[in-house]
C-alpha cells in the first residue's frame, strides 16, 4: 500500500543510529545465510525450528523428532530475525531504515534496542493468542517495525514523507496520513482476511506495544504530538 523512502528529519541527540543500521544488517545476514550458507536444514526446517508456532508455544504440539530448534520461549524474539523472502525482508527493512533512526534518536540506544524486541514480543504474543492452534511458524521483524511506526508517528506526524503509493505512485505527504492510512489497513485487513497469509495481528499486536511504551521510552523533554514528556 505505502512504500517510505526518506523522511529527511535529521539526528538530534546521536550522532550515528548504529542500533537501527545494526539490525538491517543482521536481518540480512540471517537471510544471507539462510538462503546461501552451508546450513545442513531446509529453510522450510529452519523457519519451523526458530519461528514461532502458536501450539508449539502453549504445548499443544511438538516439533519432530531431529530438527534443530530453538527453545519455545524464545521464538517470539528469534522469529524477528527470519524472513520468510528477500522481498519480505526489503518491505520490512525500508521501514525500518527510513523510520528507525529518527525513533532511536528520541528514545538513545539501548532503550531503542528494548524497545524493538519488547514490540517483536508484542506483536508474537499477539498473533499467538489470535492463532493458538495454528501449526505455521511465523517469521519476520513485522511487529517490532510496526511498533517503530507507533512511535515515529506519535514523534513526528507532521512530517512529510516521500514514498510509494501503491508501489509506484511518488508521494510527499504527512506521517500521519500515510502512516494512518497504513495501520487503517492492517486492522482492516486482520478483520476481513483473518486467515491470510500475513500476520496482520503481529502487525497490530507491535503497533499497540509501541503506543504503550513510547512515552516511556523517549528522552526527556522529546514531545510527543506537540506536547513534552514527563519522563524523568
Amino acid at each position: 500500500m505505502f512504500v517510505p523512502i526518506y523522511d529527511g528529519v535529521p539526528l538530534r541527540f546521536t550522532r550515528s543510529a548504529f542500533i537501527t543500521y545494526g539490525l538491517v544488517a543482521a536481518c540480512i545476514a540471517v537471510q544471507l545465510l539462510l538462503r546461501f550458507g552451508p546450513q545442513q536444514e531446509s529453510e522450510i526446517a529452519v523457519m519451523a525450528g526458530f519461528g514461532l508456532i502458536p501450539s508449539v508455544l502453549f504445548g499443544t504440539a511438538v516439533l519432530p523428532e531431529g530438527l534443530a530448534h530453538a527453545p519455545a520461549w524464545l521464538t517470539p524474539f528469534s522469529n524477528i530475525l527470519l524472513h520468510a523472502s528477500f522481498a519480505h525482508l526489503l518491505g520490512n527493512l525500508l521501514f525500518l531504515w527510513v523510520f528507525g533512526d529518527n525513533v532511536e534518536d528520541a528514545m538513545g540506544h539501548a532503550r531503542f534496542l528494548a524497545f524493538f524486541f519488547l514490540c517483536g514480543l508484542g506483536g508474537s504474543l499477539a498473533h499467538a493468542l489470535a492463532y493458538p492452534a495454528s501449526e505455521q511458524p511465523l517469521v519476520g521483524a513485522s511487529g517490532a517495525i510496526s511498533g517503530v511506526i507507533a512511535a515515529y508517528l506519535m514523534l513526528y506526524p507532521r512530517v512529510r514523507v516521500w514514498g510509494l503509493a501503491f508501489k509506484w505512485i511518488p508521494v510527499h505527504i504527512p506521517a500521519v496520513y500515510t502512516l494512518g492510512g497504513w495501520i487503517v489497513f492492517q486492522a482492516a485487513s486482520a478483520w476481513f482476511d483473518p486467515q491470510g497469509d500475513i500476520g496482520w495481528w503481529a502487525h497490530l499486536g507491535g503497533l499497540a506495544t509501541g503506543a504503550v511504551l513510547t512515552p516511556l521510552f523517549v528522552r526527556r523533554g522529546v514531545t510527543l504530538f506537540g506536547r513534552r514528556t514527563a519522563r524523568p
